[in-house]
């Protein structure tokens, strides 16, 4: 009567929901498509951390209190993601991350984490290249949330930014969660950049774009991150958010992509895409582990399925030549894909490739 469980964390409720939301509903898909094995049906369980280090901690103490969860599809969000390696760490459980992408999470004294987006170190370089030699920016501001994945993507542009020759001419941080970031803005604007990179997320990112107009800022470029990509940044920032520029990590179009993108907005109503940059990530991650359970898991002579814990934690960190929706995955001491994001602008309220 038991099911084989696969545990989902991330932000369920509030300002970055659509987040987890997007991501959960993708893994679901996947759990329906894994079928039986030897008689058992796999389960995602979903819990929401709020994102934040406190809620992903947890969430984790939570999961790995159960002896039925056996891995981890998650975490969403890098902060919650670092305060719970160390504990699925402890109790050998094996993550496969659809977005945490803070470049430290894979090193340090662990081997549990996988994960299959680009990571931020990546995404800022090509950001940077992007705004320099495709964009002619020379004068750049910079401004983040002061979270690990906001502050960390930032300062990555900025650096790679001036060593290409171009010129950082502010640095603020704003605290995420407010409605008005005016005074923040002024001190930018008085610098005069050509654009400013923000690191961070949609609910913010669309607070300054609606912000820039008022502090003279019509004719700046605003350029964000993936966290900043998807249809709830168009919504919120409303006629604001035209001419903001954006990463994506959306897949390459395939005949798997466009029949899972069908069935995905026949379900759920949304297209992929829509409010995540992470759908099909979310599908990726849960089929993944589903494959690397069934190559360990063994049928015993009492009818009780056995997964080793060991075993599972060697199958996710050499999971080899997985054909995804996002591409062709291959772990490598955590870092499942190396390709880098693609950019995005907003015209005519939708995100189109410049």
């Amino acid at each position: 009567g038991s099911t084989i469980k696969i545990g989902y964390a991330g932000p369920m409720a509030g300002d970055y929901s659509a987040f987890g939301i997007d991501i959960s509903n993708a893994g679901k898909l996947a759990v329906e498509d894994a079928g039986e094995f030897e008689g058992f049906s796999f389960e995602l369980l979903v819990e929401d951390t709020g994102g934040s280090g406190e809620g992903g901690a947890s969430v984790a103490n939570l999961y790995v209190s159960d002896p039925d969860v056996v891995a981890i599809a998650g975490h969403t969000f890098s902060g919650s993601t670092a305060a719970a390696i160390p504990i699925y760490n402890e109790a050998r459980l094996p993550m496969l991350s659809p977005s945490a992408t803070r470049a430290d999470l894979t090193m340090g004294d662990q081997d549990v984490f996988n994960r299959i987006p680009f990571t931020d170190d990546l995404q800022g370089e090509f950001a940077a290249q992007y705004l320099y030699s495709v964009l002619g920016v020379t004068k750049l501001a910079i401004m983040h949330d002061g979270d690990a994945y906001g502050k960390g993507v930032a300062e990555r542009v900025s650096g790679v930014f001036v060593g290409l020759g171009g010129e950082v001419v502010a640095v603020e941080a704003v605290t995420p969660g407010e409605t008005d970031y005016s005074a923040v803005l002024t001190d930018v604007g008085a610098a005069d950049p050509e654009a400013i990179y923000f690191g961070g997320y949609y609910p913010e990112c669309a607070v300054i774009a609606q912000g820039m107009p008022v502090a003279g800022m019509e004719d700046v470029i605003l350029f964000s991150d993936d966290g900043s990509y998807g249809e709830a940044f168009i919504e919120l920032a409303g006629e604001y958010a035209e001419g903001v520029y954006a990463a994506s990590g959306a897949p390459l179009e395939s005949a798997a992509k466009a029949e899972f993108d069908a069935y995905y907005e026949s379900v759920y109503g949304d297209a992929p895409g829509a409010i995540s940059t992470f759908t099909w990530h979310g599908y990726d991650v849960v089929d993944a582990l589903v494959q690397a359970i069934k190559s360990v898991a063994v049928l015993g002579g009492d009818g009780n399925l056995y997964i080793e814990r060991e075993a599972l934690v060697d199958a996710v960190n050499g999971i080899t030549g997985y054909e995804g929706l996002t591409g062709l995955l291959t772990c490598n001491e955590g870092e499942c894909n190396a390709s880098g994001p693609s950019f995005q602008v907003v015209q005519d309220g939708v995100w189109v490739i410049p």
